[in-house]
């Protein structure tokens, strides 16, 4: 008696076929390697030249606050009228801390550029949202805390008899006042800055 075998052709799948499957994997991995890294360097330009418009806001306020002197045209034999900045000691703190925060950013300006050309790099971006949150922390009190001595100069405090003097000291109020109000915007100017960091730290 003869077996009888019986034989199945299997076609396999030739090698070249299994080459054309494998770039296709990749080519879907960079698209979307593409996408996301075009995305965070947009955020990367957008931070880039939030941080020149700070860096204007700052040294406004520190300029502005450091010029904001002013002698009243009248005086006698012993008494000259006279308002300036460094008479007050929060007033000197804040064009100190304006200057500072203006220095930051101008020196932060070359690794918002690392970020622009690597955007997908992690490091430079938490390296900018640290020293942006701590920054940040100190351009508010120097606002809020010149704000307060702000008020008092136009209002006063009946209850501690401390008069206003803002009647009397126009121009020194004004140029302080604007100096608070560019601190401010400074102030928005960083809370942008932290969001953006956060927001190009996320995974996609």
């Amino acid at each position: 008696m003869k077996n009888e075998s019986t034989f199945i052709d299997v076609p396999a799948e030739s090698s070249s076929a299994m080459k054309g499957k494998a770039p296709l994997i990749g080519v879907a991995r960079d698209h979307t390697a593409t996408g996301s890294g075009g995305y965070k360097r947009g955020l990367a330009i957008f931070d880039f030249l939030l941080r020149l418009a700070a860096i204007v806001a700052a040294l406004v306020a520190a300029a502005t606050m450091g010029t904001s002197d002013e002698t009243l045209p009248f005086f006698t034999q012993f008494l000259q009228f006279e308002a300036s900045y460094d008479d007050l000691p929060t007033f000197q703190f804040f064009v100190i801390a304006m200057a500072l925060v203006g220095g930051y950013l101008v020196l932060s300006l070359p690794i918002s550029v690392v970020t622009i050309l690597r955007p997908l790099a992690t490091a430079p971006r938490l390296l900018l949202l640290v020293l942006d949150t701590g920054i940040l922390g100190l351009n508010m009190a120097a606002a809020s805390s010149a704000a307060a001595i702000s008020y008092l100069a136009h209002n006063g405090n009946q209850n501690t008899n401390w008069l206003p003097i803002c009647q009397q000291f126009g121009d020194f109020c004004q140029k302080s006042s604007g100096a608070v109000v560019s601190a401010f915007v400074s102030v928005l100017f960083f809370t942008i800055l932290v969001v953006i960091s956060g927001v190009a730290l996320r995974r996609h």
